[in-house]
């Protein structure tokens, strides 16, 4: 191979030394930690898709590393390796005013907080938001354990020695402005489903932290500070089914912009329900494509605006990607060898079953509960072609152990 020590390795030197650099991890990241011009990086990940040879489709390995911290790199490029693999769906459907509103407060240094009800597709917003703006992000979904070394960083044991030991563990921000740093880009973390875990106790210290930015928040064993740094964007997201933004707390209120995802534009939603019939259950059975899609559009309506016929309004708010699960089930429900190949009709209300119904129970009040047994009824009722009867017969168990749950108090 070519003398790749010097720091000024060469275009022509790379395509001559293809063949080894193909073969040999060690030499690919040299030659991209030893050139100054970006045409080489270009040729050996966008051409040649070395990091792709040496580690695989996703992941961060040496070679992707070597690119990240490279100066010759663009953003362009880091964003490359950053997000081989992510197969987050690059159209964005959110309203536009939604998407302008979440861009601009993050431009302005503001984290940002995604809510609003169960399946709006606040998450692939989150990460479509940090592809946008970003080299590369982080997703980290919260449980009901999270402290704030989760977030921040804290002292963790380590087994690795003969004896036990202590070091220290970087919270996944205390990471991304590590990695923003190294990295020299604007790099996301992405805080999934916040509203699982105690936000006041897991975000006081980044409330601090974005108080006094220049404060430090964290230190590693190795003597490095972190503190907030501006290119680092948090975007949150946050299931409101069960509360509204007027009992939060008002720190999180104050710091974080709030940005609503709820209706989607009608044309925008049905041309999802579409895509997903057409991907998943067209050539997969014998199911009616467009009654697939009548149901699908008579259910959200039902739940989100309710029957106009008795005048009664919405049930909940509910959005519309809990959908796809209901086609991928038909999909591999109804293919030939599938479990519902030759019961094509009960495979539908039992997808609702299990994927639907559930979810508006989970978050539903007596009256709700009461209106989404009759809701099914009455969807089971309208579409002959179907049998919705398991979806309905599940909600109306739920209504009758309310039921028996109130009596009990009387």
């Amino acid at each position: 191979m070519s003398d790749s020590s010097d720091d000024d390795y060469s275009l022509e030197q790379a395509k001559e030394d293809i063949g080894i650099l193909r073969r040999v991890e060690s030499e690919t990241v040299e030659a991209i930690r030893n050139t100054e011009e970006e045409a080489v990086i270009e040729y050996l990940i966008k051409e040649q898709q070395l990091d792709i040879a040496h580690e695989g489709k996703r992941g961060l390995g040496n070679v992707r590393r070597a690119v990240l911290e490279s100066n010759a790199a663009s953003d362009e490029l880091k964003r490359l390796v950053s997000l081989r693999g992510d197969e987050t769906p690059k159209d964005i459907l959110v309203p536009r005013e939604v998407k302008r509103n979440a861009q601009v407060a993050l431009e302005a240094g503001k984290p940002v907080v995604l809510y609003g009800p169960t399946g709006t597709g606040k998450t692939t917003f989150a990460k479509q938001l940090a592809r946008e703006t970003c080299i590369g992000y982080t997703l980290n979904t919260a449980t009901p354990s999270w402290t704030p070394s989760d977030i921040i960083g804290g002292i963790s044991p380590d087994y690795s020695g003969d004896s036990l030991s202590y070091r220290t563990k970087l919270g996944c921000v205390s990471e991304a402005v590590q990695r923003a740093r190294r990295f020299d880009g604007e790099y996301g973390v992405i805080l999934d489903e916040i509203t699982r875990a105690d936000i006041s106790k897991i975000f006081g210290p980044l409330y601090t932290a974005i108080e006094n930015p220049h404060q430090t928040i964290f230190e590693t064993d190795d003597g490095e500070t972190i503190e907030l740094d501006e290119r680092v964007n948090i975007i949150c997201t946050m299931n409101m089914s069960d509360r509204t933004v007027n009992e939060l707390d008002n720190a999180i209120t104050r710091r974080f912009a709030m940005i609503e995802l709820d209706e989607y534009e009608e044309d925008k939603r049905r041309q999802l329900f579409k895509d997903w019939i057409n991907t998943h259950i067209s050539g997969n059975s014998d199911l009616d494509e467009s009654e697939i899609l009548r149901l699908f559009e008579r259910d959200y309506q039902g739940i989100n605006h309710g029957n106009e016929s008795t005048s009664q309004g919405s049930i909940m708010r509910f959005g519309p990607m809990h959908y796809r699960d209901i086609a991928i089930f038909l999909g591999v429900g109804c293919r030939e060898g599938g479990a519902y190949e030759h019961d094509q009709t009960e495979a539908v209300g039992q997808a609702f079953q299990t994927y639907i119904v559930p979810r508006l129970l989970n978050s539903a009040a007596f009256p709700q509960v009461e209106r989404i047994a009759e809701h099914y009824r009455a969807l089971n009722g309208e579409f002959d072609e179907f049998d919705l009867s398991p979806a309905a017969e599940l909600a109306e168990r739920e209504l009758e152990q309310e039921r028996r749950q109130m009596g009990s108090y009387e």
